[in-house]
């Protein structure tokens, strides 16, 4: 089989999947920590976001927010207490719906939300063909990276897709034809420097995904937050290997056969191809830019007041700053350190006249 279906089955078998089992996945008793992991300042800074993009179209009487790829619940529940608090008026239009495809992590999510008591507010689904048109935003964090992906070589001057094979008990590689002209195309406009012995990613489910994200926006955005980058800084010289990473322990690793189905499997989102094939689907570039800036850019009016809470020690605002520093901070390509310019925004409208969002103010 493809690595691309390979690299599905590790994480979406309906049994065995990755993403499917109902483990913990992110924070101390996982694999990784994703953003919202780290403190709710993360939530708090986008649900400031949100409102601005509900004035934006007009303080409309619903407002979906629809957050794919829901994880643990953390951001929703920080997302709405904020929401609840700080802007009453937008919590009133304010409808929330998560997508979960897991269906033992769906009943951990609504079991989390139903000790909230958000109300009728809040839905939990399955997939995205279960939602109607909406006006609001799509949101997804660290959700396009976990899209399988193909993997493609140039082997003795020809390009040759990554095909895993038993080999008794281990899993091998070998080089077979592109599977799919979707994929040569996508490397005939990306990737067309590649060189011997090199590899790159490509992510098919993407494109697909923004398509149909962008048949169920009637007017609003869809905000995408993940590691990755625009294609001419992705696919270069210095990674020959790919971007391509296993994550297991909170170490990450290029072993991708020994553990399926019991470690992640990620590869750099190219957002270029989010961009091009979200304009064919008639969505406008809003911005792009890194995670520092547009959290940067939605705290200074407020001096960070969202990170901390009422009644904090100095030493709670010590540990709060802390975990705001690894947020805006720089980090190395595997997320080390720090997560401020590895993870980019993509801000893509429709209905919005270019519109002029604060997270986008120091947006290159």
């Amino acid at each position: 089989m493809t690595f691309e279906r390979y690299m599905d089955l590790c994480l979406y078998h309906p049994e065995y999947g990755y993403y499917m089992q109902g483990n913990s996945r992110t924070g101390v008793l996982g694999d990784y920590f994703t953003s919202p992991d780290l403190h709710p300042v993360f939530a708090r800074l986008v649900a400031r976001q949100a409102a601005e993009m509900w004035e934006m179209l007009g303080r409309p009487a619903r407002f979906t927010w629809v957050e794919m790829g829901a994880g643990s619940g953390r951001f929703a529940v920080d997302f709405l207490h904020w929401v609840k608090r700080a802007r009453p008026d937008f919590y009133q239009a304010l409808a929330y719906e998560l997508i979960e495809p897991g269906p033992k992590q769906r009943a951990k999510v609504l079991d989390r939300l139903a000790v909230e008591q958000f109300g009728a507010r809040i839905r939990v689904l399955g997939s995205l063909e279960e939602i109607e048109p909406v006006t609001g935003c799509f949101f997804s964090n660290e959700l396009v990276d976990a899209f399988p992906v193909a993997v493609v070589t140039r082997a003795a001057g020809r390009l040759k897709e990554i095909y895993i094979k038993a080999d008794g008990d281990q899993l091998r590689e070998n080089f077979g034809p592109l599977n799919d002209s979707a994929v040569a195309a996508a490397l005939a406009r990306y990737a067309n420097q590649l060189e011997e012995g090199h590899r790159v990613e490509v992510n098919r489910r993407a494109i697909q995904w923004i398509s149909s994200v962008s048949e169920k926006l009637v007017n609003g955005v869809v905000m995408t937050i993940d590691y990755g980058d625009l294609a001419e800084f992705l696919y270069t010289a210095a990674r020959p290997r790919g971007t391509l990473l296993a994550y297991r322990g909170h170490t990450a690793s290029k072993d991708f056969y020994s553990a399926p189905g019991e470690q992640d499997l990620t590869a750099h989102v190219n957002f270029s191809a989010l961009i091009d094939a979200g304009k064919e689907a008639g969505l406008s570039v809003a911005g792009f830019t890194t995670q520092e800036r547009f959290l940067m850019a939605l705290g200074e009016s407020t001096g960070f007041s969202d990170l901390y809470d009422e009644g904090h020690t100095e030493s709670e605002k010590t540990q709060a700053r802390l975990k705001l520093k690894r947020l805006i901070y720089p980090g190395d390509s595997e997320g080390a350190r720090g997560m401020g310019n590895i993870f980019k925004v993509l801000v893509q409208s429709r209905g919005i006249e270019a519109p002029l969002l604060t997270g986008l103010k120091f947006a290159r």
